[in-house]
């Protein structure tokens, strides 16, 4: 159960961080994906940051609430990713797996405690 535990959180972290990167570095193209999703451009790099703190707060593990708001702040992204992809009639691909990713993380690391 820890080697699954450690693979999907090691996985969600991975995704995280390259979505973060992308707003960093790519933040005109993610300018016009959120244009096109209708949601407001001026989020992208708080977004980004938060992105980076939640890793950082999954993957030190020292305040649990922290961690708890890191994982429903993953979800809430991950959902309205899917939703804003779908709408727009792009492919949900990444997100969809990236939820799964995320949801097993969770719910093992509740029951192995790490």
């Amino acid at each position: 159960m820890k080697i699954i535990y450690w693979i999907s959180t090691i996985a969600i972290c991975i995704i995280m961080l390259y979505s973060a990167q992308m707003y960093f570095f790519n933040t005109e193209m993610v300018h016009g994906f959120f244009k096109n999703f209708n949601y407001p451009t001026y989020i992208v790099i708080p977004l980004a940051i938060a992105k980076v703190l939640g890793v950082i707060a999954i993957l030190t593990n020292k305040i649990k609430w922290i961690k708890e708001w890191a994982y429903a702040g993953f979800f809430f992204d991950l959902v309205l990713a899917i939703l804003a992809h779908y709408y727009v009639g792009h492919p949900v691909g990444l997100s969809a797996y990236a939820i799964i990713i995320l949801i097993v993380s969770y719910t093992i690391g509740k029951k192995i405690r790490p």
